[in-house]
């Protein structure tokens, strides 16, 4: 698997988005931010039904390094979390693009979309950082 697959934005605070192409994203860490927490050892997800703008803290990844806030890359209402990763937060780690997922959410404004970053600039922010 590439580090950033080409399909999904991405955010400078290192998430990633899915457009479902429904009105709702899904979204998680990428593999540059997995990899620079260490092993995941828990995930605190949202409420169904939680509004975020752009920008709030949405969840909470804890690892054996530290504990990192993950922003709500758009505004939207939460419409599902990967209860999953409860039991097995180390998916996150072992698949972040995948079985890691951490929430679904309902976009309150589509536009929104159009600020985050494609695979390219996300690499190109990733490079500059280091």
């Amino acid at each position: 698997m590439t580090a950033t697959p080409e399909e999904l934005l991405y955010t400078e605070s290192h998430e990633w988005i899915r457009d479902n192409g429904d009105g709702t994203v899904t979204m998680g860490i990428t593999d540059h931010a997995q990899s620079q927490l260490g092993d995941v050892v828990f995930v605190e997800l949202p409420e169904d039904g939680q509004a975020f703008e752009k920008g709030d803290d949405l969840a909470v990844v804890e690892s054996v390094k530290s504990a990192s806030d993950i922003y709500s890359p758009v505004g939207g209402t939460v419409e599902g979390v990967n209860e999953e990763l409860e039991d097995a937060p180390e998916t996150v780690n072992e698949d972040c693009y995948g079985g890691g997922w951490m929430v679904k959410l309902k976009v309150d404004n589509p536009d929104e979309l159009q600020g985050l970053l494609t695979a390219e600039q996300y690499a190109a922010h990733i490079a500059s950082e280091s």
